[in-house]
């Protein structure tokens, strides 16, 4: 009789895990041990609990030592936003420290606005590969942001995404919360003519523009982010396109502290994405407008380097960028100079860039 021949079994497959599909769950909680330290030294005593629970609380009521009432009408404010196509500039020079404080500041830059104090943040990151140092850089960045404003860093979200985005790249948005006591909301309504317009300095290019700046200097001009063209002043292109956009919140507090009366200050604005022209009219009445110099303050020098480069007219420089000015503040006439000390006194660089006058509703240059 013939033989049968034996059939072979096929090895047993391991059995498939999520990191397999490109997750790392060990990676993800490996991070939030890492990031511990940074996110608990932005915590004031109105945080109530630790960090890991599923949401984050904080004592709206009672100011810094518990033992009386702040806020007597509160109303809670809140601003959304992320930090755009400066995260390109970020992978591609590897520094990652910095963008966190890009990220605090465009929310809290916003909540200021309308005289609120920013109480907490949260931030959601998305990445292609969770590495928990990399994520430490990340997030390193927004506790300093959170420090430098003076708001609790009460939770976030870090999402892997292995076939959303590639392996060294991540997207970012942040939520701020704040708050302002009903009666002392600044929102333009007091602005007069002859009001006085101060321009807050900004360290560069902070978070917009960078569609326009990464296509000029980068595609257009061929710079490498080590170059240092004469126009930075010894600054590399990296460090003039990656310089955090300056936190306006200590030296706006200052100024509303020290002039409780509403009436003082009028209105305020940041400049971001639309420059001067596309921001400062939205906090403006109608049938009034902003008279401002060209002549009184001078743009850094990586604005000079795009607008060469490009070649891009001024008229699109100041419609794209802040042009060196990144927050603007509306007061009465009579408190100009007294505010502006006191911004000089909060290490704020500041200038009286023109006036309020009757028309609109685009700026009007001098």
């Amino acid at each position: 009789m013939a033989k049968k021949k034996s059939r072979k079994q096929p090895a047993a497959k391991a059995p498939m895990t999520y990191k397999d599909a490109g997750v790392d769950i060990d990676a993800g909680e490996a991070m939030v041990e890492g990031i511990r330290t940074l996110v608990e030294k932005t915590y004031s005593p109105r945080v109530v609990g630790a960090l890991g629970g599923f949401a984050g609380l904080f004592s709206l009521d009672f100011d810094e030592d518990l033992l009386k009432r702040k806020y007597h009408d509160p109303i809670l404010v809140s601003c959304c936003d992320g930090v755009g196509t400066k995260l390109k500039v970020a992978f591609r020079t590897g520094k990652l420290d910095t963008v966190g404080i890009d990220l605090v500041a465009m929310n809290v830059n916003d909540l200021i606005c309308i005289g609120a104090e920013p109480l907490f943040f949260l931030d959601y990151v998305a990445v292609g590969r969770l590495d928990p140092e990399r994520m430490r850089d990340i997030i390193a960045g927004i506790s300093n942001g959170c420090v430098q404003s003076g708001c609790a860093l009460l939770g976030g979200e870090t999402a892997e995404m292995p076939d959303f985005y590639k392996t060294k790249e991540f997207d970012m948005a942040g939520f701020a919360v704040g708050v302002v006591e009903r009666n002392k909301i600044i929102n333009g309504s007091g602005v007069r003519a002859g009001d006085s317009i101060i321009a807050l300095a900004s360290d560069g290019l902070h978070s917009n523009g960078y569609g326009l700046a990464r296509k000029v200097i980068f595609s257009k001009a061929k710079f490498k982010p080590s170059d240092t063209p004469a126009e930075l002043e010894g600054q590399t292109v990296a460090q003039a396109m990656l310089a955090p956009t300056r936190i306006y919140v200590k030296a706006v507090r200052a100024v509303l502290a020290a002039y409780k009366r509403r009436n003082m200050v009028r209105a305020m604005a940041h400049i971001t994405g639309g420059g001067l022209p596309g921001n400062l009219p939205r906090v403006l009445p109608d049938g009034l407008t902003a008279r401002l110099k060209r002549s009184g303050w001078k743009p850094q020098g990586i604005f000079e380097l795009i607008a060469k480069a490009g070649p891009v007219d001024q008229v699109e420089m100041f419609r794209v960028f802040n042009m060196g000015v990144g927050f603007v503040m509306v007061v009465s006439p009579y408190r100009a100079s007294a505010v502006m000390n006191r911004l000089r006194k909060a290490h704020q660089r500041c200038w009286q860039i023109g006036k309020v006058v009757k028309g609109g509703p685009s700026i009007q240059w001098a």
